[in-house]
């Protein structure tokens, strides 16, 4: 039978053009296929909480750890400019101007605020550890513990600009708010390839909340007035209608969490009582800088102590600002100073997040008054079943 002889060099060109041909298939195919997705560089952290829930603490224990860019309430400047509107319809811009800062687009506050501006027409910024120290400002060092006082003082001149400059130096962002009142406004963070959200609920227990509130009436009226739908009316929650949406936006929040939460949300919510933060804030903190990616600190771990373990409540002028208190005093100030009317009242506009999230109800002054009742239900972490519980009401 006869061979057919094929050069060597025929086979060597023929195997080349087969071997570019399905390189070429593969880098086509390739481009269709779905790429592993890089997370990005900075973590983005939300307290999402209400007001007068101890947020601002909370806030403070993240605006001053070296790693951390925090705002304090930055949609506080939508809802100012735009106080006529529900805070519904307010949702998508306080969600857009939220994105933005994390991803350190600080363009997002020309609609809000005047066109030359300093740090000091930024809503809270002497609050912001970060805006206090380099870049941001000169005066103070990132691994300082800076003091609002300090920071107003000597840091308020310096140029709006030094603020996204300043935010896109650190590894993470951290913001404090209280103007979600629905978790699933949310999902859009949530699902941003350009995001790596991580959200912290701090709920405190509503009678404490009414407490504090009316230290603070006339601070709060105008976003009373927001929450209720007024057009732009100022108003007195003396019927607690608005404690009323706060216990109910918590109350969804919470179960849209963790009752069938989508899968973009695991590992990216905790839940954290006041309470417990108080009773146990070394612990409760180095939980929530694990889920943060923070370490604790020996500066911050001292400074912290500090703060929780003050003397007395604090003054009524000190409603808004970070001073030495003895915590524990403070979340139980409402034991002693409501009168059992409100508190009945607040149980019943409130009783379904008392119960949902671990309080005790209370069915006379006398359990109101008697300090060695405890009102907070042990909370077992990653074990206790908020659905298997049930409560004394």
């Amino acid at each position: 039978m006869a061979r057919i002889r094929i050069p060597s060099t025929a086979v060597i060109l023929f195997v080349t053009v087969q071997t570019g041909f399905l390189l070429f298939m593969y880098a086509r195919y390739s481009s269709f296929m779905p790429q592993a997705e890089e997370k990005p560089s900075q973590v983005h952290i939300l307290i999402l909480s209400s007001w007068r829930s101890g947020s601002s603490f909370v806030g403070q224990l993240f605006s001053q750890h070296p790693s951390v860019f925090y705002l304090m309430e930055p949609a506080w400047h939508v809802w100012v400019t735009m106080s006529q509107n529900s805070a519904k319809v307010l949702h998508m811009a306080v969600r857009d101007l939220v994105r933005s800062v994390f991803l350190c687009d600080m363009s997002v506050f020309d609609a809000y605020m005047p066109w030359k501006r300093n740090l000091s027409d930024l809503f809270q910024w002497a609050a912001s550890r970060a805006l206090c120290s380099a870049p941001a400002c000169d005066s103070f060092q990132r691994t300082d513990i800076t003091s609002e006082m300090a920071c107003k003082t000597l840091c308020g001149r310096y140029p709006f600009s030094k603020v996204e400059e300043a935010c896109k130096t650190y590894s993470h962002v951290v913001i404090k708010e209280v103007r979600f009142f629905d978790l699933k406004v949310l999902y859009p963070l949530l699902t941003d390839p350009s995001l790596n959200l991580k959200i912290i609920h701090l709920v405190r227990d509503p009678r404490a909340v009414v407490k504090s509130r009316e230290q603070s009436v006339k601070a709060l009226a105008r976003d009373n007035g927001i929450v209720l739908s007024t057009n732009g009316t100022k108003v007195e929650d003396s019927k607690y209608k608005v404690m009323q949406e706060i216990c109910r936006s918590h109350v969804q929040i919470y179960e849209t969490a963790t009752l069938k939460p989508p899968n973009f949300l695991k590992n990216r919510y905790l839940m954290i009582r006041f309470e417990d933060l108080v009773r146990d804030p070394l612990s409760e903190i180095s939980e929530m800088y694990k889920f943060a990616d923070l370490n604790l600190t020996p500066r911050l771990k001292s400074w912290i102590y500090n703060i929780t373990h003050g003397q007395g409540p604090g003054k009524k002028k000190e409603a808004f600002k970070i001073t030495s208190r003895d915590a524990v005093s403070v979340s139980q100030a409402w034991r002693n100073v409501l009168p059992f009317q409100k508190v009945k009242k607040v149980q019943e506009v409130c009783k379904g997040a008392i119960n949902m999230l671990g309080y005790q109800l209370v069915d006379s002054e006398k359990e109101q008054r008697d300090l060695t009742l405890d009102l907070v239900l042990p909370r077992r972490q990653n074990q206790f079943s908020w659905l298997s519980f049930n409560p004394k009401h």
